[in-house]
């Protein structure tokens, strides 16, 4: 029983408490309230003054450097490894012979083939002496020559699968793996050989936003530079921009840059490629902060008489960096807010801080 009282009279004492810190903080805020009231009811804002500004478009971005050609090389017949002529790093040139296959099935299919067209050539002979003299029709003879031809083929398809046993380099490179052994066998599905890069030029691939895509164009000349060798500078020429934005919004961008200094870059290291444009007329931008929501809704506030904040109507013209052009709506020697637009509507008393 006694517990139970003891149970009651806390609860009772907590909840005049918060009941008074309640009170209490209503009171401070009513006073905070009445204070504000008295004074101007003006909202604070910053401001900036309108005026015409240099607008720099240069800008870098960071990339990977990527092989100008990379080939994994599969095998095109069936056989066994005899021999292989190269090992991973080494250079190779464009129709080096990089292994050989003992194709005993190809070498036996191409004789096959040379037979049955040896046979085909002697069968058309005979159709064209019998048609001379009566004995065959038009149509066997042309039959005899149709064979003729496919046997030709064949022929043709066997000696091209014989020559494919010396697997031959298909671009100049490097040898950078090498997935076979001597005494491996490679089947007529692909089996991987070897990967070949060409590192004689690389590729800088980089992402661009919308911005700063809109001024490049395919050739243009772009500086260069090597996260590794920072000595060194290397200039590059756009060679692709994608027509459509990936699911980060930005643009792929694919640089070409010859890879002919002391210090060779390998494919994978990172790269920064810095894009320069000629020198912009000055134009008026504001801080991008100063739109009413957002840039797309083409509004902001100007201070006008000292103390009100008008609402405008304005064209947003590029996005650079921090800041919007503006096409039309403010001139030079007007004033913007761009900071408190929050708290504003049109015709609001503010008070600027300086």
């Amino acid at each position: 029983m006694k517990r139970g009282i003891i149970t009651v009279v806390t609860i009772i004492v907590v909840l005049g408490l918060i009941a008074w810190v309640l009170n209490s903080n209503k009171k401070k805020n009513d006073a905070q309230t009445a204070l504000v009231s008295e004074g101007s009811g003006a909202v604070s804002v910053r401001i900036a003054a309108v005026k015409k500004e240099p607008v720099d478009l240069d800008f870098s971005v960071n990339g990977n450097f990527a092989p100008k050609q990379e080939l994994n090389f599969l095998s095109e017949n069936a056989g066994r490894v005899t021999k292989i002529y190269v090992d991973e790093g080494d250079k190779v040139q464009k129709g080096q012979i990089l292994a050989h296959i003992d194709a005993e099935i190809i070498n036996t299919d191409k004789e096959t083939a040379q037979a049955a067209l040896d046979n085909a050539i002697r069968d058309e002979a005979r159709y064209v002496s019998s048609f001379a003299t009566g004995g065959v029709t038009q149509q066997q003879l042309d039959q005899a020559k149709l064979a003729t031809r496919n046997a030709r083929l064949r022929l043709q398809s066997s000696s091209r699968k014989v020559s494919d046993a010396n697997i031959k380099s298909p671009i100049t490179g490097i040898v950078n793996k090498r997935y076979i052994e001597v005494g491996a066998f490679v089947t007529a599905q692909g089996t991987q050989m070897f990967e070949l890069v060409d590192v004689s030029k690389l590729k800088l691939n980089v992402n661009v936003n919308e911005n700063q895509v809109a001024n490049l164009k395919i050739g243009n000349s772009v500086q260069i530079r090597s996260n590794v060798f920072p000595a060194d500078k290397y200039t590059g020429k756009i060679t692709f921009i994608a027509a459509k934005a990936d699911n980060t919004l930005n643009f792929p961008v694919e640089i070409e840059v010859e890879n002919n200094h002391t210090n060779t870059i390998k494919a994978g290291m990172y790269g920064t490629a810095t894009f320069k444009f000629p020198a912009q007329a000055p134009t008026i931008t504001v801080p991008r902060g100063s739109f009413v929501g957002s840039v797309s809704s083409n509004q902001l506030f100007v201070l006008e008489n000292g103390n009100t904040a008008k609402i405008r109507k304005v064209v947003a013209g590029r996005i650079i960096n921090d800041n919007v052009e503006i096409i039309e709506g403010l001139k030079e020697g007007e004033t913007v807010i761009i900071s408190g637009q929050i708290n504003l509507i049109d015709g609001s008393a503010v008070a600027p801080i300086k």
